[in-house]
Parts: C-alpha cells; sequence; structure tokens
C-alpha cells in the first residue's frame, strides 16, 4: 500500500523526487501507474524485460510521463554484456574493445571511442530516453562483474577513452554517468550477489582505480554512480551508504558538482543498511541524489514504507536530462549520420 502522499507543488514535487524505479514488462500495470503518482518517485530505469522493440520503447516511455511528467528515464546500455535494447538497434561492441584497439592504435582508438559513445546515445534518446548509466570508469583489474566493460587496465587509458567517450555522447546530446565510485574493477566479487571488500588505503586508490574518476570529474562529468563496495581503510560503510565517500571525499575533496546515483538497492552488497527503509535513509544521509531499486518487487516493498521527504540536487538531476537535439528512432535510422557511425564501428563488431 502506498504512502500517504502530501499536498505538494509541482517544484516541490520535483524537489523531493529522488527514487528511480523499474517496472515489469513492456506496459505499465496499475500499480506502477501508481507508484509513478508518488512524489518521491523521480522516475524509470529500463531493462531487456521492458524492451520489445522502438516503437514499443517509444510508447513506454511515453506513458512513463503520463503519469510522472518530470520522470527521468535511464538504461544500462554499455555494449557487449550490458546491453539492454537489441535489434534493429546497433549490436554495440564491449567497451573493452577500444582498449585493445588503444594498445595498437590510441588515436584510432579515441575516435572510435567517440563514435561509440554517439551511436549508442543517439539511439537511446531516439526512444524517448534521458540517458544511459555510461561510459564505465572502473580499471579493467580482475573483477568478476566488471571485465570487458572496463575500457582499459590503466587508469591514463581509461581517463583518456572515457573523456573521448563522453564526448561522443555530448554530440548527440546526452549528459554521462560514470561508475562505480570509487572503483569496483578490480574488486573480486560481484555485488549482486555477494558483500565485496577492498582493503587499500585512500592513498592507494587515489594512485590507480580513482584517477579515471577524477580526470572525469574535473573535465565536467555530469554524473556518478556509487559502487556497493566496503573500503575499510577509508570508511567502515559501504561507498553507497557512506558521507565520508560522498560528502567528504567526492563533494569537498574532489569538488564533484553533479548528481549522485546509488546502486540498485536491492542487490546483495547493498543489504548491510538493514531493510530498504533503512536502505533508503542510509543513501539519502550519506549524500546520494538518487536512489535506483530496479527489481518491481523490490519496489512494492519500498512503496509500502513512509518514505522521507527530502530537498536533493535538483539542478544536476535536471542536468540529465535529454538534451534538445533528438530525432525519432524512423527519422535517426535512416539518418546519413547513423549509417556513418555504424559503418566506423564496424571494425569493432
Amino acid at each position: 500500500m502506498l504512502s500517504p502522499l502530501p499536498c505538494l507543488t509541482a517544484s516541490d514535487q520535483l524537489s523531493m523526487s529522488y527514487l528511480i524505479i523499474g517496472v515489469a514488462g513492456t506496459q505499465l500495470q496499475k500499480e506502477e501507474q501508481a507508484w509513478l503518482a508518488h512524489p518521491a518517485v523521480g522516475g524509470v530505469i529500463v531493462f531487456a524485460r521492458n524492451w520489445q522493440d522502438p516503437q514499443q520503447m517509444h510508447r513506454l516511455t511515453d506513458e512513463i510521463r503520463q503519469h510522472c511528467p518530470n520522470a527521468l528515464i535511464m538504461v544500462d546500455q554499455e555494449g557487449g554484456r550490458v546491453q539492454r535494447f537489441g535489434s534493429p538497434l546497433t549490436a554495440l561492441p564491449p567497451l573493452g574493445c577500444l582498449g585493445d584497439l588503444f594498445d595498437r592504435n590510441p588515436e584510432e582508438a579515441i575516435e572510435l571511442a567517440k563514435a561509440h559513445g554517439e551511436l549508442m546515445a543517439s539511439e537511446v534518446m531516439s526512444l524517448g530516453l534521458d540517458i544511459s548509466l555510461a561510459p564505465v570508469l572502473d580499471i579493467d583489474g580482475g573483477s568478476a562483474v566488471i571485465g570487458d566493460r572496463g575500457l582499459h587496465a590503466q587508469p591514463a587509458a581509461v581517463a583518456s577513452l572515457a573523456k573521448a567517450y563522453r564526448q561522443g555522447m555530448a554530440r548527440a546530446g546526452m549528459a554521462a554517468c560514470g561508475k562505480h565510485f570509487p572503483g569496483h574493477g578490480t574488486v573480486i566479487p560481484d555485488t549482486h550477489v555477494d558483500d565485496a571488500v577492498d582493503d587499500r588505503s585512500l592513498d592507494e586508490l587515489m594512485s590507480q582505480d580513482l584517477k579515471p574518476f577524477v580526470s572525469s570529474i574535473e573535465n565536467g562529468l555530469e554524473a556518478l554512480m556509487l559502487a556497493h563496495v566496503c573500503y575499510p581503510k577509508v570508511c567502515s560503510q559501504p561507498a553507497g551508504y557512506s558521507s565520508r565517500w560522498i560528502q567528504g571525499i567526492l563533494r569537498q575533496q574532489l569538488n564533484f558538482q553533479g548528481a549522485v546515483i546509488s546502486d540498485d538497492l536491492g542487490m546483495r552488497a547493498a543489504h548491510s543498511a538493514g531493510d530498504f527503509s533503512q536502505r533508503v535513509d542510509a543513501s539519502l544521509n550519506a549524500g546520494c541524489d538518487l536512489l535506483l531499486v530496479c527489481r518491481p518487487e523490490d519496489v512494492a516493498q519500498v512503496m509500502a514504507v513512509d518514505l522521507p521527504q527530502v530537498d536533493v540536487n535538483a539542478a544536476a538531476i535536471d542536468g540529465l536530462r535529454a538534451r534538445p537535439r533528438v530525432v525519432g528512432w524512423e527519422a535517426l535510422k535512416d539518418s546519413r549520420l547513423h549509417a556513418n557511425l555504424r559503418k566506423q564501428l564496424q571494425c569493432l563488431i
């Protein structure tokens, strides 16, 4: 059952909308329509279960905004193993392919990183979405869940390729979300199914995993997703629940001004804070602006509690919305730009 709704103006609703929820299928159920009307809900993250074809996805995004007019709609469309939308969209290569090419031909890899980012972003926005949560800024350091999702094993190469990738996204009109701060690439366990601990000091992290994040922040990165990894030599709590990481290091030390997004609060490594009510409180108190709750069964639990009213970083969140230069799928797929970008990436596909 939903929490009682306070009487709020439209501007109040936008200022406290911090939940990004998952829905079950290719169209909204009545319960999901009610969720989207809750003032704490700020948008939707879509998955392969929500995908049928471009026309259906555009209908779904339109339907979402009918019930939540300011909805921020997002997806993970990285390429490779993490690609929620299939044919007729491009089968994007994993970002690690860019790193392999970088070792042989850095200049070509930089240009293809731009093309990859622009093609991905233009296709996603053509369906009515705002943002794909990309690029991965984790180094490819042996993690079970990162692997070739990472751009390279060397921080400097990741930083260079990520900058180019973000330039491509920006050309299409999409903001970027780097993940998973402060670094998941050398942490072996998969936080979806297990707890994860990194015993390195802050100085060690700064000299390796954090370098691509610092570089991207200096270059104007619009959003960051936090890792559900615990770094006990820095803080006893996982990064997504840690005011030390978010407010102390990220905001004050690194001067990050963008939106801070939690990873999915339903993941195994997120359970350390307690039940869903405690996870929401812990994330918000630590400094997260947007909280992901990806599975509909988890959303039902979250919506059953008395959700707090908070002021979030509305300006940063608003900066994640798709820029005006967006065309629909039918126009995009027949455009010369789309054909040229796909042709550029043929050597990686």
